[in-house]
């Protein structure tokens, strides 16, 4: 008998236009054959009340780890939806461990930041606290709904990682042995950011960015001893530091990541 796992949901799911499903969630549940998977909260209102499910429609499901799944409404309920899982139609596929440290923003660009990270496919999202970030708080948790929501839409297999902020001194002091941590640099201290990128290696990324004042003399200095960091820049113009995120990690996909490969990992 196939077990039954209770699952809470806090982000917007979204219907899937290649399976032809009526919605798309991301589950921490287990995904195999047969399985049943009750999905609760805010999930199973969703289904129920915005989507209007019923039994025998389709919904897509994936937890990051067994692909994605197509499953069959078997009931709905007030307080959820039953589902069991038919078929998988997509196997889990590895993605670019591409990492973005950014100082948060005002409350709407940070939370932009992070969808569109997430679209681009970041692995790993951490807010870094400078001397000149403007955001006097994050919300941990707001940042992960928004990563979820993002995810379910752009049809993408896993969630980023969202780290609780930490200040740029600790992000030095703790950065793991091996990844290469491109910070770009405003001042126009950095070369390109293509040939910087071209000169990494197969070293897992990271990229810093930030905040809206720049980074003070004191943390470039930091920076510039860091043996991880490398400082790079992003041409003539001066950017948002959200565009500048943005267009570092659609570089980073172009000529590192999985921009090489066509849709759904053809060549």
């Amino acid at each position: 008998m196939a077990a039954r796992r209770a699952l809470a949901y806090n982000g917007r799911a979204m219907p899937d236009r290649t399976t032809g499903t009526k919605a798309r969630l991301y589950v921490d549940a287990d995904l195999a054959e047969g399985a049943v998977v009750e999905v609760a909260g805010a999930a199973g209102h969703y289904l129920a009340s915005v989507m209007r499910a019923r039994p025998g429609d389709a919904v897509a499901l994936c937890n990051g780890r067994d692909g994605e799944w197509r499953a069959r409404v078997e009931a709905v309920g007030r307080r959820g939806a039953t589902l069991r899982l038919d078929s998988r139609t997509r196997p889990q596929e590895p993605e670019p461990d591409l990492w973005l440290c950014f100082a948060p923003l005002k409350k709407t660009a940070t939370d932009f930041v992070v969808e569109k990270a997430t679209e681009l496919g970041a692995s790993r999202l951490v807010p870094v606290v400078t001397r000149r970030t403007a955001a006097a708080r994050v919300n941990t948790e707001r940042l992960r709904a928004t990563a979820r929501e993002a995810a379910e839409q752009c049809e993408r297999l896993t969630l980023p990682a969202v780290d609780p902020p930490v200040t740029l001194d600790r992000l030095l002091a703790d950065w793991p042995a091996g990844r290469t941590l491109l910070f770009l640099d405003e001042t126009g201290g950095g070369a390109p950011l293509a040939g910087v990128l071209a000169g990494t290696g197969a070293a897992p990324l990271a990229v810093l960015v930030g905040p809206e004042g720049g980074f003070d003399g004191d943390e470039l200095a930091a920076l510039g001893r860091a043996p991880c960091a490398v400082a790079a820049g992003l041409g003539p113009r001066i950017l948002r530091a959200e565009t500048a995120a943005l267009a570092a990690l659609t570089l980073c996909q172009a000529l590192r990541g999985d921009w090489r490969r066509g849709p759904r990992g053809t060549t």
